[in-house]
């Protein structure tokens, strides 16, 4: 690595020293958080709750436990597990450098406000990485010793990888609410909000005016349909959330189409009735691009966001 002089004589750092340093100092400053070390220990213990509950059941009951050879590869974080992961990293990486004024020193560091918003995203990033590679490999484990041999483990990693960009879609519009309110407590609120809104709004409107693939282009969940493989009938979610089981479902059954139906409620001799109606339907191809272009789709407008408000923003106010 080469170096420069400043005025004064001394070794100037390379340009990936200093970012490195950024990225060491984010890194570190999150995994000491309370909130971290919180939420992943109870992802890990729901995950060995998923395993260790059927074992106690048939020790119980003295029932064998029936081998599911697909348990590992059907793994995926649920939404909410991916947007605590989310808020917790980075609801105050921006922030709380302008609430605690911490902004101020750093940026009389040799470095840019742009080095130090990627030092901030690439620490996301690995923490992200880490984390998750670390539960699904447990969870694998986990499966192999409860349900026996488990079957595709080769495409773990690209359920993983999905579960990374779903995540990174929310990383994306928290920092994002960061940068604009400078407030941790507002891009909490912000955040959370546009999450149940979503949570909410998805089942509501598929219920009132069916599966429409405009819920395919917001975030979250998406419209639900089901295809029929080899193993039965699956449930698949179209949206932003659902990227990594979607790619698995994609490599298992590359030529399956998922079905969307519309769902209403009727009453026939003075009973409600829940009927379906087939609605649409589309390639398991096509559900799994699409959700991996509006999450990478997402992700760019929210950080192009982040950067130039964080670029913008005076340090004092």
């Amino acid at each position: 690595m080469t170096t420069t002089r400043t005025n004064t004589g001394r070794p100037r750092p390379s340009w990936f020293t200093r970012f490195w340093a950024v990225v060491r100092y984010e890194m570190l400053w999150n995994i000491r958080k309370k909130k971290f070390i919180g939420v992943v220990i109870v992802a890990f213990v729901l995950a060995t709750l998923s395993w260790a509950l059927p074992l106690i059941s048939s020790n119980a009951t003295s029932q064998p436990i029936n081998a599911n050879p697909d348990y590992a590869v059907t793994f995926t974080i649920p939404a909410i597990g991916m947007f605590l992961f989310a808020l917790i990293t980075a609801m105050n990486s921006i922030s709380s450098e302008f609430e605690s004024g911490t902004i101020v020193p750093l940026l009389t560091k040799p470095i840019s406000r742009t080095m130090v918003f990627l030092g901030k995203l690439l620490a996301a990033f690995i923490i992200i990485l880490v984390t998750y590679t670390i539960l699904f490999a447990y969870v694998a484990i986990g499966g192999a010793l409860v349900y026996g041999p488990q079957n595709n483990l080769q495409l773990v990693p690209l359920g993983l990888l999905g579960n990374i960009l779903s995540t990174f879609v929310w990383i994306s519009i928290i920092l994002a609410a960061g940068a604009l309110s400078k407030s941790t407590v507002v891009s909490t609120l912000v955040a959370l909000g546009f999450f149940i809104g979503i949570l909410f709004a998805v089942p509501i409107v598929s219920l009132f005016a069916g599966p429409s693939p405009a819920l395919n282009y917001v975030p979250g969940s998406g419209a639900s349909g089901t295809m029929i493989t080899t193993q039965g009938l699956i449930t698949i979610g179209a949206g932003t959330d659902n990227i990594g089981a979607n790619l698995i479902n994609y490599a298992l059954y590359p030529s399956a189409n998922v079905d969307f139906n519309r769902t209403s409620l009727q009453i026939q001799d003075g009973q409600p009735r829940i009927t379906q109606t087939f609605a649409y339907a589309e390639p398991v191809s096509l559900v799994a691009s699409r959700s991996m272009a509006m999450a990478a789709a997402y992700a760019i407008i929210f950080l192009i966001i982040t950067w130039i408000a964080f670029k913008r923003a005076q340090l004092l106010e």
